[in-house]
């Protein structure tokens, strides 16, 4: 019980580690289309309040450890709950999985033949072109795809912080004492 309430512990911290990033992130988005005067897309919404919710949550509980080892079916049950709007929030995010948000270009290639101008050296008989790289990133994308990756990380470990509450729930066994009492009786003679 001891190794499952250091593992909840342990697993507690690294979610608020991966989620103030997905808040911070999915806000700076929800605070554009606010100030837009828009309504925020369901996907990144989605997402964000689920997070929100999941830090506060994963907060109290790893502030209150005692609290949470008395109700350690209760936190498991919550958590569970928390695995499953992740899910949800991710889903919601799931077209950002294939999109590519940087692209480089430059560097160094090789090709057969000789020549020397701009940036070629020339070695016999291939030579070798070096351009100066060029990486371009898509901010928007690149934000949306952290969040993705973040909100799987955070699916998983709800799911173990789930269990290891679990096996934190104390099992008290009904002890049955039995009470006998002794009388001693004296006769005494008068």
């Amino acid at each position: 019980m001891v190794l499952a309430s250091l593992g909840f512990a342990f697993f507690r911290l690294f979610e608020l580690v991966t989620l103030i990033p997905i808040m911070g992130m999915l806000a700076y988005f929800v605070h554009g289309y606010a100030s837009q005067n828009q309504l925020t897309p369901n996907y990144i919404l989605v997402l964000f309040i689920v997070s929100v919710l999941a830090t506060a949550w994963a907060l109290a509980t790893l502030l209150r450890r005692d609290s949470t080892r008395r109700s350690a079916m209760f936190v498991a049950a919550i958590d569970l709950a928390f695995f499953g709007a992740l899910i949800a929030g991710v889903y919601e995010l799931r077209g950002i999985d294939h999109a590519n948000c940087t692209s480089v270009s430059g560097g160094l290639s090789t090709s057969g033949g000789v020549s020397s101008s701009g940036n070629t050296i020339t070695l016999s008989p291939f030579s070798i072109n070096y351009s100066p790289f060029s990486i371009s990133a898509n901010k928007t994308c690149a934000l949306l795809k952290a969040s993705f990756a973040l909100g799987i990380i955070n699916i998983i470990l709800f799911f173990f912080t789930a269990c290891l509450a679990a096996l934190m729930h104390r099992r008290e066994k009904d002890v049955v004492v039995k009470e006998t009492t002794y009388r001693r009786r004296s006769h005494d003679s008068r």
